[in-house]
Order: structure tokens, then C-alpha cells, then sequence
């Protein structure tokens, strides 16, 4: 192999890295729910650029990897002596410390530089810095209290808040309306994954939800906020004037989570990645397809 192209892989081996530290994957859970906010403000009149596009895009992939990795960054030492996160980029060395708070500074910094898309809208500038604050500060919440899920589902809710925003404005109810679905879809999903840890977190004096309630407890508080969830979606559906096609998606989303707490049990917890990835990845695109698919068809 030449220079050049030992170069090339140490590089794209690097690339890799950190994509994996961040699980890039990981950007649909909010994602589309940017999407399907702005196609519903597109939908009601709000005209179309092609820079509000590609800035709500560019926001949420930069301020996701931001956060994500800054909670790499932060958890360094929690993830090294856990025996389930043993294994991510910091604890074996395949990122150092410095290399990951770089990466989020950066990150940051882009974040706050893609605002700039969406002038003469002020707002979205003005705000970028404490939605970045309140994103990276989630990785320290369980350090002190057991309700960091919520604080997590309160970070993803920005999502279409943020984006009704950048295009209009203003605020409104079908926003505000998807904003609570995600706030309770996220803390009842985040409760599932957390039980896995429940005993490390207990040890290490961590606050999490299953570890000071008990997973019998955690996951019926995660049924019963799966269960605001589907209600705010109903509402969602009917503040926003969507159709049948977008009410069976939700028919649809109350099936997949009720098979997703099916999947999970204080007993056995194996299967509790299945659930928290594919289902509710299935969920989130889901929506975006059905809701784009009712807004079109009403065309």
C-alpha cells in the first residue's frame, strides 16, 4: 500500500470513528419530525426555500452530534466502568478525550453557524446557544436526578418547535402538539433502555428512573407515558387538520408500541436494544411517511 493510500484509510478509519461514537444512525429518531413539521408548514402556505431546507437539516444533524458526542465526552469514566459501555471510543482509546471535545466544539460551533440559513429570521440565531446549552446539559442530569429521560424527550421535542419556528415565526398548536408526543415517546423509550443498567446506576450512585423505582415500576411508568403519547397524537392529528392516512399511522404507532413493551419484562431485558432502536426508528420514519402521504393526498 502507498503513502497516499495509507493516508486515505487512516483517515476514513478515523471517519468511521467517529461515526460510530456518535451512532449516526441514531439522528432518525428526530429527524423526521423536523421533516414533518416543515412539510406541514410548507403545506399551510408557509413559502418554500431551499435554504430553510437544508438549514433544518444542517441544525439537526450538527446539534445532535453535538450532544451526543459531548455525553460520550461527559460519561467517559461512567462508560468505562460500566461493563455494558466498556467498549465505546473513549474507554478503549480508539478517540481520546480531547479529540471528542473538540469534535463537539465543533459541532457546536456549526450548529449555531447553520442558523445563519434562515435569515432575515432572527430567532433562530438569537436561540441557537441556549438550545445548545440545554441539549449538552441532559449528560449531566444523572448526576443528580432520575428524571433525566424526560429531560432527553424534552431536548428531541425542540425538534418541531424549533423548526415551526425557523419558517414562520411564530408558534402554533400542531407543533406544540407534536412536541408533546415526542417529550412522552422519548422519557417512556429512554425508561426501557435505561433498566438495562439499573444495577450499575445503583451502584455507582447514579439517578435513573429504573434505578431508584425498580424496573416493575420504570416500565409501567414508560407504558403509561406510551400511553400520553398516543393520546397527544391524536390530538396532533386533529389540531392539524391531517387525514385518514395520517390516522391510521397513528392506529399504527399505538400497535407498535404495545409490541414493544412486549418485548421487555423485568426478567428479561435481552431484547430491550430491538426495542428501542428498530421499533421506534419504525416509528418516527413511519410518521413522516404517512403524514407527508395525508398532506399529499389532500393536494
Amino acid at each position: 500500500m502507498s503513502v497516499s493510500q495509507s493516508s486515505l484509510a487512516e483517515q476514513t478509519s478515523l471517519v468511521q470513528r467517529y461515526l460510530g461514537l456518535i451512532r449516526f444512525s441514531h439522528t432518525i429518531f428526530a429527524l423526521p419530525f423536523a421533516l414533518l413539521t416543515a412539510w406541514l408548514a410548507w403545506s399551510s402556505g408557509v413559502p418554500f426555500r431551499g435554504l430553510d431546507l437544508l438549514g433544518i437539516v444542517m441544525c439537526m444533524v450538527f446539534a445532535r452530534t453535538a450532544a451526543m458526542a459531548f455525553n460520550r465526552y461527559a460519561d467517559r469514566l461512567v462508560d468505562a466502568a460500566n461493563p455494558r459501555t466498556s467498549g465505546r471510543h473513549i474507554p478503549t482509546g480508539l478517540l481520546s478525550a480531547r479529540q471528542v471535545l473538540v469534535f463537539t466544539l465543533l459541532n457546536g460551533a456549526a450548529f449555531v453557524a447553520s442558523t445563519l440559513l434562515f435569515l432575515p429570521n432572527h430567532w433562530p440565531l438569537v436561540l441557537s446557544v441556549p438550545v445548545l446549552l440545554f441539549l449538552l446539559g441532559y449528560s449531566y442530569v444523572k448526576r443528580f436526578s432520575m428524571w433525566a429521560h424526560y429531560w432527553l424527550g424534552a431536548a428531541l421535542m425542540l425538534s418541531p418547535l424549533a423548526t415551526w419556528l425557523a419558517l414562520t415565526g411564530t408558534l402554533a398548536w400542531p407543533p406544540v402538539a407534536l412536541a408533546g408526543v415526542i417529550f412522552f415517546w422519548v422519557g417512556g423509550f429512554d425508561i426501557i433502555y435505561a433498566c438495562q443498567d439499573a444495577d450499575f446506576d445503583r451502584q455507582a450512585g447514579l439517578y435513573s428512573i429504573p434505578s431508584r423505582m425498580g424496573l416493575h415500576k420504570a416500565l409501567r411508568l414508560a407504558a403509561g407515558s406510551h400511553a400520553v403519547c398516543v393520546a397527544l397524537l391524536f390530538v396532533f392529528w386533529w389540531v392539524a387538520g391531517l387525514g385518514l392516512i395520517f390516522l391510521g399511522g397513528v392506529i399504527l404507532v399505538a400497535g407498535l408500541l404495545i409490541y414493544e413493551h412486549r418485548l421487555v419484562n423485568p426478567d428479561d431485558l435481552s431484547r430491550a436494544g430491538i426495542a428501542f432502536f428498530h421499533i421506534n426508528a419504525l416509528i418516527s420514519l413511519g410518521l413522516l411517511g404517512v403524514g407527508i402521504a395525508d398532506l399529499l393526498w389532500k393536494v
